[in-house]
């Protein structure tokens, strides 16, 4: 392919496939769209590509429209199928069945654009500038040449560094069913986790460590309340912006209401708030307020909360709040030392296997993603000054190691947290990727 007005991403997954989507709304027929995936499947990606019906969306089907102009696409894709519940309430639909969703729109905008629309299935590799504007190794020695490149590859799917012992469960095969086995995170990863071990019949012993112990809190209907962008404090240290916030959270107690309220009208500005926070307010937040944020900002489905609440009552799943120390190998198994939360004991824990759902990688150029790392290798991209992406601009280009910002690669999705921070769920990713394509296609 020559350059010409094309553009190529690199990720088939929900954020490449949304983005695409959003790109072929373009009018301009000399527009080119190149989307490459590993996976054999698009628009799977790491969210999507499970295939167990337990295994639930965290954001209700109105809110989980591929497309930023149509919020009811999937809601009505969904209805279309007849398979919304006829009770009323929100409806968590099984995640594979969003991934299905997601092929299936794929497939019609392939059917409508045969031209402009161009699927790969390989591995991106290398990304290189070229003279006409980029150039695209994969990984079966084709090159690709385009006008611009957008870095989709969501979620890394590599054990956190330093975690070598830890594995994906979704990557795992099945262990011996009456063994104890332990996950890293007590998140929502933990709980797909612990779903997992159940649909495979495990009755052993779960342990699942963090640093709190706390798993997330379930959906409940709320009130947002209405801000206006003058009445947040931005740009604060975190403890007043914190102060700020539990003084919200108890006006709208004693008015009736609770806290979903507030952090329901609080997230059209997070991502505002997150950029204007001085880098320091940002460590501070990802080191001592990000768990506790989790929990109650990223939300289970009603009876995901029930079923795993209802297995750390009997004992099947055991929280444990500590840090882990080490972790050693003895007999075709691990002990990990683990320091108990306000305590100085150290207790060990001997367990058959370790599952990584720790969520954010620590370090990106430490990641498994290898267009990612090659990038930052050869200086055509850096690290975010906390590590937990790329450095791209709020315009979601990409910044190169000498701090030059780049007019040719752009990112979107997981990759940017360190600029968006919130943009791991559809809302905001769909959000990002319209905006984004407008910019790109003009």
């Amino acid at each position: 392919m020559s350059a010409g007005n094309s553009i190529v991403v690199i990720g088939g997954g929900a954020s490449g496939v949304i983005l695409a989507a959003q790109l072929l709304r373009s009018s301009d027929p000399s527009l080119r769209v190149t989307l490459i995936e590993k996976q054999s499947e698009f628009g799977q990606g790491f969210a999507y590509s499970t295939n167990l019906p337990v295994h639930l969306l965290n954001v209700s089907a109105l809110g989980m429209s591929a497309l930023d102009d149509d919020r009811e696409h999937f809601w009505r894709w969904l209805k279309g199928r007849n398979l919304l519940p006829d009770e009323p309430g929100p409806f968590y639909a099984p995640r594979s069945l969003y991934g299905e969703y997601l092929r299936e729109l794929l497939d019609e905008i392939a059917a409508q654009e045969p031209v402009r629309l161009r699927l790969v299935n390989a591995e991106a590799v290398t990304l290189t500038p070229a003279s006409a504007g980029v150039e695209v190794g994969l990984a079966n020695g084709v090159s690709i040449i385009a006008r611009k490149a957008v870095l989709a590859a969501g979620h890394d799917r590599g054990p956190a560094a330093g975690q070598d012992h830890a594995r994906r469960i979704e990557l795992e095969p099945p262990g011996d069913p009456s063994s104890t086995v332990m996950i890293l995170g007590t998140g929502l990863s933990m709980a797909d986790a612990w779903l997992t071990l159940q649909h495979r019949g495990h009755q052993g012993n779960v342990i699942a460590l963090s640093r709190r112990g706390r798993m997330p809190m379930p959906h409940r209907p709320s009130k947002p309340i209405t801000l206006d962008s003058a009445e947040i404090p931005l740009g604060t240290e975190l403890s007043y912006f914190m102060r700020w916030f539990r003084g919200l959270v108890d006006a709208s107690k004693e008015a009736g209401g609770d806290w979903r309220d507030v952090i329901d009208g609080l997230r059209p500005f997070n991502q505002k708030i997150w950029q204007n926070w001085p880098e320091g307010a940002k460590r501070r937040f990802l080191e001592h307020t990000k768990a506790w944020w989790d929990i109650h900002r990223h939300r289970m489905p009603p009876t995901v909360h029930q079923q795993v609440s209802a297995a750390v009552a009997t004992g099947q799943l055991t929280l444990v709040a500590g840090r882990l120390l080490k972790v050693s190998g003895e007999d075709g198994s691990h002990v990990v030392d683990v320091q108990r939360r306000h305590s100085r004991c150290i207790e060990k824990f001997r367990v058959a296997r370790i599952y990584d759902c720790t969520g954010i990688v620590r370090d990106v150029s430490k990641g498994s993603i290898r267009i990612v790392r090659s990038l930052i290798d050869q200086g055509f991209a850096r690290p975010d000054p906390l590590r937990i992406g790329l450095n791209v601009t709020t315009n979601c280009a990409v910044i190169d190691a000498n701090g030059q910002t780049s007019d040719r690669l752009y990112a979107v999705g997981p990759l940017t947290r360190g600029t968006f921070f919130e943009i791991d769920a559809v809302p905001d990713i769909r959000t990002q990727c319209a905006w984004l394509a407008r910019q790109i296609a003009a």
